[in-house]
């Protein structure tokens, strides 16, 4: 099993400019990993898209050349199926020899409208995909079922449509992770492997990432899953912390009514409130930004020992 690094788990330090994608694929290198999951969704302080500063094809050619330089995998994480933007994507995971794209289809809220739209709209890519045999995975994005994303895939009918299995994201759509896990494992070409507690910051209770291995989901079980009931050979590492969220869809709507027991369990926050609101995490106060990012860079490397552990007891 190939273990992976996503962008967004060094996200301060992209969006204050103190690493670019180069920067990533050495310090990826270093952590003695396997390959890098490229963000390119619109994020702030950033030219270009997310972690790509262009489009162009001179760039891309460099990024793939670092990339090929590690002997690295890549793949892309977007957003949205419009026809036209998805097509540009899979241009530029072409370009870079990315041979998976992450996309979702609900944009911060539950659309009923967008998810029935969507199997129509990634059919017309489809014939793009199978040209430069790259899979589209669709993801469980904190507003999408495991159930609604399987019909999604059966609705397309395509072996390069399959699904990203995101195993801490059931939770914002108060789904079970290791229950979404294991429902969407058959499907997965893909993997965002991260963990969650729930915290309470005085209004309302919240998802809040942490580092691997350090919060409520039992990854351990997760991990076992994804080797023994998928065909996955790649897990991709995507650290949120320091990050917070609140709850995308009503209680209940998977499985889960309340707070308080198993991955759901309320633990403290993991900043003062006094000193800073969970939903500031993700782009904090300057003077909270020096320690973040140092937390952030701490955290990673903790996430990627603890995943590497994991693949030593699973895999070998």
């Amino acid at each position: 099993m190939k273990i992976g690094l996503e962008t967004e788990s060094y996200h301060l330090q992209f969006m204050t400019g103190r690493m670019d994608i180069f920067e990533f694929i050495r310090k990826t290198a270093e952590l003695g990993l396997d390959g890098v999951m490229i963000n390119i969704v619109k994020w702030p302080n950033l030219p270009g898209w997310g972690t790509l500063a262009s489009f162009e094809p001179e760039y891309l050619a460099r990024v793939k050349a670092e990339i090929q330089k590690y002997g690295f995998f890549a793949e892309i994480d977007t957003n949205g199926t419009d026809p036209a933007r998805l097509e540009q994507v899979i241009e530029v995971a072409h370009s870079i020899g990315a041979d998976i794209i992450r996309t979702y289809v609900c944009m911060g809220t539950y659309d009923e409208d967008r998810m029935n739209q969507a199997p129509d709209n990634i059919r017309q890519i489809v014939p793009l995909l199978q040209k430069y045999r790259i899979k589209l995975a669709l993801e469980n994005h904190e507003e999408e079922l495991s159930s609604e994303v399987i019909r999604m895939i059966d609705e397309v009918d395509s072996p390069w449509v399959r699904a990203h299995c995101d195993v801490g994201n059931a939770m914002m759509a108060w789904e079970d992770p290791v229950h979404a896990v294991r429902k969407l494992a058959p499907y997965a070409v893909t993997t965002h492997f991260k963990d969650h507690i729930i915290v309470h910051d005085g209004d309302d209770y919240l998802v809040c990432g942490v580092p691997v291995g350090t919060g409520n989901i039992d990854l351990e079980q997760i991990f076992r899953t994804l080797v023994e009931s998928s065909t996955l050979t790649r897990i991709n590492v995507e650290m949120c912390y320091p990050y917070a969220v609140s709850f995308k869809r009503e209680p209940a709507a998977g499985g889960v009514s309340a707070v308080g027991e198993g991955a759901f369990a309320v633990r403290p926050t993991p900043y003062d409130l006094s000193l800073i609101k969970p939903l500031d995490y993700y782009d904090p106060p300057q003077e909270l930004l020096e320690k973040m990012i140092e937390d952030q860079a701490k955290g990673v490397e903790q996430s990627v020992q603890y995943t590497l552990a994991l693949r030593d007891k699973y895999c070998r």
